[in-house]
């Protein structure tokens, strides 16, 4: 049997449909697929036999709807336009920040689009770069805009818990995000995420936590030399290092006792104590 120049086209189009579907975690749209050479009876007639099955208006999966959540997250975006991102909950989630949320999937777009199942925030104008990024495929709100948006919907605890999440996996940039603040004042929640940042930033920059700026004042007081901070030494983020003796002191950090506001009130005795212990014996091997 023959194959002609038009059955070719349509096999290459159903790989590049596959090809697409395969990057888009099992979805289409159909703009993608007019782009492909589909037309609207073309279209009707995978629908018909079973290769398409609509998700959103406009959306749908490609071959069955057994889709998993990232498919439904990306399904979601594509309903609202090429320039929406996942946001909010559903982004915070993505960040892993928070677990995964029920109910609604929230998308932030420079259009109101309404979708079953599907939360669109609508942005004033389109996000900047520096507002949105790609993970694991997703368009997504960056981290420091993900804070911003999740501080509006969030509640005290949820978004400690997303900034001790932060901190623990050592992706949240203070700075960063005192700037993302700075540019979007009056964000309903740039308040609320300001205050909580006030719970969560330490006094010295150089300091990760409240427990070391003590530590550092022990060490002052007891007229020892002034160790580097929150330096990497073979690799290793350390406390207190200093190059000359090659000495390195660790004070026990919040980063892996689930967060900074929890660790710092169980553990403040324990760690002042083994601190006194430290700089006591440091002090009769130099003679103080």
């Amino acid at each position: 049997m023959e194959i002609t120049p038009a059955y070719r086209e349509f096999l290459a189009a159903r790989r590049e449909l596959a090809a697409i579907a395969t990057r888009q975690k099992g979805v289409i749209t159909r703009a993608q697929l007019f782009d492909l050479g589909f037309s609207s009876s073309g279209i009707s007639r995978l629908i018909a036999a079973g290769h398409l099955h609509r998700i959103h208006r406009g959306v749908y999966a490609v071959g069955h709807t057994a889709l998993t959540l990232h498919g439904r997250w990306m399904a979601a975006v594509l309903a609202c336009g090429p320039e929406a991102v996942l946001s909010h909950h559903a982004a915070a989630a993505l960040h892993e920040l928070r677990t995964t949320p029920g109910g609604l999937i929230d998308v932030t777009a420079p259009g109101k689009r309404d979708h079953d199942g599907v939360r669109c925030h609508t942005a004033r104008m389109l996000l900047p770069p520096g507002d949105r990024t790609t993970i694991q495929g997703l368009p997504v709100t960056s981290l420091e805009r993900t804070y911003l948006d999740y501080a509006e919907v969030a509640t005290p605890r949820q978004l400690d818990e997303a900034l001790t999440q932060g901190e623990r996996s050592e992706r949240l940039n203070f700075l960063r995000l005192k700037a993302t603040l700075q540019r979007t004042p009056g964000r309903r929640g740039a308040k609320v995420l300001a205050r909580a940042l006030e719970r969560h930033t330490p006094d010295d920059p150089r300091l990760r936590s409240k427990l070391e700026k003590l530590a550092l004042a022990r060490i002052r007081a007891a007229g020892l030399p002034e160790p580097q901070c929150n330096v990497y030494v073979d690799g290793i983020l350390v406390d207190f290092y200093w190059p000359e003796a090659d000495l390195v002191v660790e004070i026990d950090s919040y980063t892996f006792h689930g967060g900074k506001p929890s660790f710092e009130q169980d553990r403040r005795r324990d760690t002042i104590s083994e601190i006194s212990r430290l700089l006591s014996a440091a002090g009769a091997r130099t003679g103080r």
